[in-house]
């Protein structure tokens, strides 16, 4: 059974050769890797939950608020095996657009040494997007002669649109972990749901592919030694790519516990058109852990011709469940890097 199980997802990520609407993504992904990967869930070996906010351009009418929960724990006699629930919410400002998408979560853990794990999970829910069409304008409404707007209109695109869409949504992952290194996929919307508001319409929710990484070693085995004792040098990178839409994150980190400080370049290597540019923002961030609690910032500076975007702000805060203390090692597990607490 075992055997089966890691055939079929290994060949769902070989066999879909198009990954082709952006969904949400988050410059903190590392410290909350379960919004990128279903893999992540139930890697700590007590419950695990947090929640984290993101602004988007605020104080502007294109502001864009995410929202995103999660909690998870490992189940099973051996602790093998994760379950857990995710809660995605993002609404815009300017149209009143609101998406919200509540997930289940299993993954089942593999020893292949001692060093070395092999975790894979499948997360599956539904979503739910909402659109006030009654708030729009269409030009049959507009008097040309005054500029005043008359009452109703009889676009067609107006007569067939829906305010509100359910959909199925299934996502997959895959996740290679030791205590200093991790290497993971994910194929999130594998059934492309249909999310067109009009009726009889067909669009598609194409995929989100994600292959992410990180690494961390200690600086104590080098020879630079104006560093605190015990400070890890911590390495991170994640590739995206949804449709036409592609985007790499790469960066590093201190940390000197209790801190974590450091920076994360968001750049789009392929770039579409002459006006694309290949580094979009730099993104510094830096948390604090107090006992079980981990609270982190993130600021994402706009390197790109877009204005005045005012930034991207977010706010985390994760948690153990149970942890009785802040040094019992019989609590934890080798972990990917970002759940070493």
């Amino acid at each position: 059974m075992k055997l089966k199980f890691i055939i079929y997802i290994v060949l769902t990520f070989i066999s879909i050769a198009e990954i082709k609407a952006q969904d949400p993504v988050f410059t903190q992904y590392f410290l909350v890797p379960e919004s990128l990967n279903p893999a992540f869930t139930g890697t700590l070996i007590t419950g695990y939950t947090g929640l984290i906010h993101r602004s988007q351009w605020p104080n502007e009418n294109r502001r864009i608020d995410t929202e995103y929960a999660f909690i998870n724990g490992p189940v099973g006699p051996e602790r093998n095996m994760g379950l857990g629930l995710t809660i995605l919410n993002q609404r815009e400002v300017f149209t009143n657009y609101n998406y919200v998408q509540a997930n289940g979560v299993y993954s089942y853990n593999v020893n292949l040494n001692y060093d070395w794990r092999l975790r894979l999970g499948l997360e599956a829910g539904y979503g739910s997007k909402n659109f006030n069409f009654g708030s729009l304008l269409f030009e049959d409404q507009i008097n040309t002669n005054d500029g005043s707007i008359n009452g109703g209109s009889v676009d067609p695109s107006s007569l067939n649109a829906i305010d509100k869409i359910n959909f199925l949504d299934i996502s997959s992952g895959i996740l290679l972990y030791s205590d200093k290194a991790w290497f993971g996929a994910s194929l999130k919307h594998l059934n492309k749901p249909n999310i067109a508001f009009t009726s009889n319409a067909k669009v598609p929710l194409e995929m989100f592919l994600s292959v992410h990484s990180g690494y961390s070693f200690s600086l104590d085995e080098t020879h630079l030694n104006f560093f605190p004792d015990q400070t890890n040098l911590l390495l991170t990178a994640n590739y995206m790519r949804q449709a036409e839409y592609n985007r790499l994150d790469f960066g590093t980190a201190l940390e000197f516990k209790p801190l974590i400080v450091g920076v994360i370049a968001a750049t789009n290597p392929e770039g579409k058109s002459n006006n694309s540019h290949f580094l979009t923002s730099l993104n510094l961030f830096g948390s604090i852990q107090l006992n079980r609690f981990v609270f982190a910032y993130s600021y994402d500076i706009n390197t790109s011709k877009l204005g005045n975007t005012r930034g991207v702000h977010e706010l985390s805060l994760t948690w153990q469940i149970g942890r009785g203390c802040s040094s019992c090692d019989n609590y934890l597990v080798k972990q990917p890097w970002g759940r070493n607490y």
